[in-house]
């Protein structure tokens, strides 16, 4: 997401201070207005005059906006209140509760990923699951924020989650014992063979910083003897276009980024290489990047930059597939419109709007035992209602691919427990680059 004034939010400020406080009557709406929205004038004074109780304008205004941008895709947003201060509190990277992003589908609320490390996902909630009462309480069909604030509370105070799961027969309970959510937005550590192991959990501020001085560290550790980096963007639900743009030219050194193209010209927007960090972090150093269906957004921008500049291997599960740009246009101190003003497209002109980054080597997660069961009923940009169409209508086929089983890939979750294998994945990766960095020792 970006994050700049726009002239079209004092545009639209100023249209909605001309609503009226008052009935004025459907024949004296302003003739250079379309007929459709003398309708909404309409409406409003019946609703005002008729109306069993009174409402306030507030009330009826923001109605009015949550359903204006209900009708386009649903990331388009309208924030005041909590739900500002929530998208405020992120960014800044603090607060108190579960860590979950969320998403709402057709009334219901629905996991987008759980934050790494977040009490989310050690009490087991999964990217895709529908939490559907809070403390028994039904949330379906209630306000984003109203859900939100009923799962947030005191760091050590505990909820209790309903959760439907696509494959599971009945619904189940989980009860979470609420944190600090510290977002710590990168992590690294050095693993087995001087293999480097970079988390990237979201893209707030600092974040290509944060990278530079991983790389730096993990290199460090391993003697300067770095034999290749697992970048993992896993369950990376996204954030600033910016940092995701400085986190890929880390590790390019020539051509383009991404692209974004709106409806507008000034909307259609370059971004190269050598713009943010001059050369190659890590020069003739292999990198694998792992995503999943958790990865979008920012995090797909930066795996398809990579992969279309043959600069690291992509390897996990197909991403979210989340394609666009969305703006933050204030309004007034305490309110904006998240507006999705754009789509972006990687180096080689592909939108992964719907489809997704396809990694170039499918690796399940069989270390989990849900793993099966999760991966057919992936959850992803495109079973959104009103999610932008990708303008090269992908085939059902196509998206569907990544459900096939793979014959190299066959041991169960118990299997791998019994060998000290907990994350299948990154195992696969380590091994993947402790073999190529055998090879190039062999040929030097």
């Amino acid at each position: 997401m970006k994050y700049a004034p726009h002239l079209r939010a004092l545009a639209l400020l100023t249209s909605v201070a001309l609503l009226p406080a008052t009935t004025a009557g459907y024949a004296q709406v302003d003739s250079r207005l379309s007929p459709e929205f003398a309708k909404f004038f309409g409406v409003y004074e019946r609703i005002k005059a008729d109306y069993v109780e009174p409402v306030d304008d507030h009330t009826l205004i923001k109605g009015a906006i949550d359903g204006m941008l209900a009708a386009l895709d649903p990331h388009s947003d309208y924030l005041e209140g909590a739900s500002y201060q929530r998208l405020t509190t992120m960014i800044d990277g603090n607060y108190q509760g579960l860590g979950i992003s969320v998403q709402m589908d057709e009334g219901a609320v629905k996991v987008v990923s759980p934050f790494k490390g977040s009490p989310a996902e050690a009490a087991g909630i999964k990217a895709g699951d529908y939490i559907t009462h809070v403390n028994g309480k039904l949330i379906y069909g209630t306000d984003i924020d109203d859900a939100v604030e009923q799962m947030r509370g005191p760091a050590g105070s505990s909820v209790r989650l309903s959760i439907v799961r696509e494959g599971r027969d009945q619904p189940f309970d989980v009860t979470v014992k609420r944190g600090l959510i510290q977002l710590q937005p990168v992590t690294s550590e050095l693993k087995s063979g001087n293999i480097g192991y970079i988390s990237v959990n979201e893209f707030s501020k600092d974040v290509g910083k944060d990278v530079l001085a991983a790389v730096k560290s993990v290199r460090a550790k391993a003697g300067g003897r770095l034999a290749g980096i697992v970048l993992d963007l896993r369950s990376n639900p996204g954030g600033s276009l910016d940092e995701a743009v400085a986190l890929s030219d880390l590790f390019l050194t020539q051509g383009q980024i991404v692209s974004q193209r709106g409806r507008n010209r000034d909307d259609t927007i370059y971004y190269d290489a050598e713009s943010v960090y001059p050369g190659d972090v890590a020069a003739g150093t292999p990198i694998i990047v792992l995503i999943d269906q958790g990865t979008a957004s920012a995090s797909e921008i930066v795996a398809g930059a990579l992969q279309d500049q043959h600069r690291a291997l992509i390897m996990g599960e197909r991403s979210f597939g989340k394609g666009s740009v969305q703006s933050l246009l204030p309004l007034t101190k305490d309110s904006a419109l998240k507006l999705t003003t754009a789509r972006y497209y990687t180096p080689s002109g592909r939108s992964v709007q719907e489809g997704g980054i396809v990694p170039d080597i499918r690796v399940p997660q069989l270390s989990d035992p849900d793993e099966a069961l999760r991966a057919k009923y992936a959850y992803r940009e495109s079973d959104l209602k009103r999610h932008l169409v990708n303008e090269a209508a992908l085939k059902d086929d196509d998206l569907e691919s990544d459900t096939k089983n793979d014959p190299r890939f066959t041991e169960t979750a118990d299997q791998l427990k019994k060998q000290g294998i907990d994350d299948f994945q990154l195992h696969y990766a380590i091994e993947t680059l402790e073999h190529t960095a055998r090879i190039q020792t062999a040929q030097r």
